[in-house]
């Protein structure tokens, strides 16, 4: 079984950063490609951004790309979401999530692809 645990959300000023942290435990961490996804108020949960399971291919949303860099640090089972000049669009609900996936190169958008979710960290952004 695979646990996510997320942490690192908070409070901020627009134009504030914040980095979140996912770690991981139960199987080895490179056996996934991982995301990040956001649920913001009243809206549907939504792509932000995404990693290979080597680390090398990632993907952002439009919105955050200049802003956001997506890691992760394999030998320590955790992911990063470094997210710079916040916007009081960023406030959301913050998701990882696992993508069990063979290949080590493949990045998803889709939700419903992955396996494993955490339970999500609040980002408010005040204007």
């Amino acid at each position: 079984q695979v646990q996510l645990v997320e942490s690192g959300g908070g409070l901020v000023q627009a134009g504030a950063s914040l980095r979140l942290s996912c770690a991981e435990s139960g199987r080895p961490f490179d056996d996934y490609a991982m995301g990040w996804f956001r649920r913001r108020p009243g809206k549907e949960r939504e792509f932000v951004a995404a990693v290979s399971r080597t680390g090398v291919v990632k993907d952002y949303a439009d919105d955050v790309k200049d802003r956001f860099i997506i890691s992760r640090r394999n030998h320590e089972r955790t992911l990063f979401l470094q997210m710079d000049s916040l916007k009081p669009e960023d406030t959301a609900v913050y998701y990882c999530a696992a993508d069990q996936t063979p290949s080590p190169m493949l990045t998803r958008r889709t939700d419903a692809l992955y396996d494993y979710w955490g339970q999500g960290t609040q980002v408010t952004v005040s204007s």
